[in-house]
């Protein structure tokens, strides 16, 4: 899916690829910094919860299954609000849509660390999540606007604006992700209301950086309705996308809402073992899969990692302590690499501008992220301990199944879709440069090698 030049090419670390010869990836506005930034950010808030979700239940004197709401409600709401952010940035524009959603999340943050309850808690995460929902989505739209497009080496091809957009994303997903549980970790070994107040407090410095850095934006010409994101998923490809990425999450999700119960650590063990699970995430979302794309072909690349997945889950379900612990961070790798397809895939297997395939999208996957942290106990309450990563890997399958049935429908036709991209999401707006000088046609999202 990715554009890339020839063997070469491919052997350059995206980091780097450019810098010899003009910009490279970490050649960036200051605007693209403060938003990736406080994605990092953003995205600590996920796993956050990760390592002290024993502390939570006991503290609040809670269920697994009760427990496992946090995520439930912060999902639940984060999907529903991707039918509203649309609607919201296209009429305030990005910028108040991001430092609206930072505000609700630094205000929903703060309160979950005086909750008295674990209901309470639940509906501070939703809040949170709706925070969180307005931010995430407009983020990714406005690095897709100001990132400049990486120069190459002599010979190479020029890589588009959003392809290096998705490189900066999956950067600040894979590190926050990594920090969330360590930041969770440190502050849940003292108290477990202590992370949640720290969140806050690095969505402030957040909130302040895009106020001085990112400039307003204008509107667009035509406003999003709250149900374009829908309509869009009339396309075959998208919703093709979507419903393979549904089954993924459930998958995802299952590894990060209910393995911290199975290890049953102390949060400092805990947060070291998702640490190295969010490490490998961005290692994997970053360097790996461009490379994996480039040799073998998306769509083979996602439907392998997604089989490889599953293989990897039953073996964490019926493993030692020692095995799961392994599986668990070794999960890390899969689920980067599938970040990184399933994120080009929205944003360029259909002619739906960028956000609202991206909405979409969203919308339909982060329903399974909400369903499988209250179902996972719940299985293991009806059956034993191994169903739920069972459940979980043929879940995995599923979506590597549809991948491949759905093979000619994911195919893309980038090089006709990039320019109509280009021109939908006013590319160049946000960095202070003329839209003229990044729409030339590239490969974005995808690229001619899709099978």
């Amino acid at each position: 899916m990715r554009s890339r030049s020839a063997s070469a090419d491919a052997d350059e670390d995206p980091f780097d690829a450019g810098s010899a010869q003009g910009r490279g990836i970490l050649h960036q506005p200051m605007a693209v910094w403060a938003t990736a930034g406080a994605s990092v950010v953003a995205f600590m808030g996920i796993g956050l919860v990760d390592p002290i979700l024993p502390s939570i239940a006991k503290g609040l004197d809670a269920s697994p299954s009760q427990v496992s709401l946090l995520f439930t409600s912060y999902f639940l709401i984060t999907a529903v609000a991707m039918l509203v952010t649309g609607f919201v940035s296209s009429r305030i524009g990005g910028r108040k849509t991001l430092l609206v959603g930072l505000a609700l999340v630094i205000v929903f943050a703060a309160l979950s660390g005086t909750a008295s309850s674990v209901n309470e808690l639940v509906g501070f995460r939703a809040g949170w999540g709706l925070g969180n929902a307005l931010f995430v989505s407009t983020a990714l739209a406005v690095i897709v606007g100001a990132a400049n497009p990486v120069e190459p080496r002599a010979g190479g091809r020029r890589s588009s604006g959003s392809a290096t957009a998705i490189l900066l994303y999956e950067s600040a997903l894979g590190l926050g992700m990594a920090c969330g549980p360590l930041l969770g970790a440190v502050l849940g070994d003292m108290k477990w209301r202590y992370p949640f107040f720290g969140t806050a407090v690095l969505m402030a410095v957040g909130f302040l950086a895009i106020s001085v850095f990112l400039r307003e934006q204008p509107t667009p010409a035509r406003k999003t309705s709250l149900l374009d994101p829908v309509k869009a998923l009339g396309h075959g490809g998208l919703a093709s996308a979507a419903a393979s990425a549904f089954f993924y999450n459930y998958a995802f999700f299952t590894v990060l809402a209910f393995t911290p119960f199975v290890l049953n650590m102390t949060p400092y063990k805990s947060g070291a073992v998702f640490f190295a699970w969010g490490l490998l995430l961005a290692v994997f979302s970053v360097l790996v899969a461009p490379r994996l794309q480039e040799r073998y072909g998306s769509l083979r690349v996602l439907a392998a990692s997604l089989a490889l997945m599953g293989a990897d889950l039953v073996l964490l379900g019926y493993g030692s302590h020692t095995t799961a612990i392994v599986c668990t961070i070794v999960s890390g790798a899969f689920i980067g690499v599938n970040n990184t397809v399933y994120t080009e895939l929205a944003l360029g297997v259909s002619p739906a501008p960028r956000p609202v395939a991206s909405a979409g999208y969203n919308f339909v996957r982060w329903f399974a992220a909400a369903a499988a942290p209250y179902l996972a106990p719940k299985i293991e309450e009806w059956s034993d301990i191994h169903m739920p990563f069972v459940v979980a890997a043929l879940a995995a399958v599923v979506g590597a199944g549809i991948i491949v049935v759905r093979r000619s429908a994911l195919t893309l036709q980038a090089e006709q879709l990039e320019p109509a991209h280009a021109a939908q999401d006013s590319v160049g707006v946000f960095a202070n440069e003329p839209a003229a000088a990044q729409t030339t046609p590239h490969h974005a999202a995808g690229g001619s090698r899709a099978n």
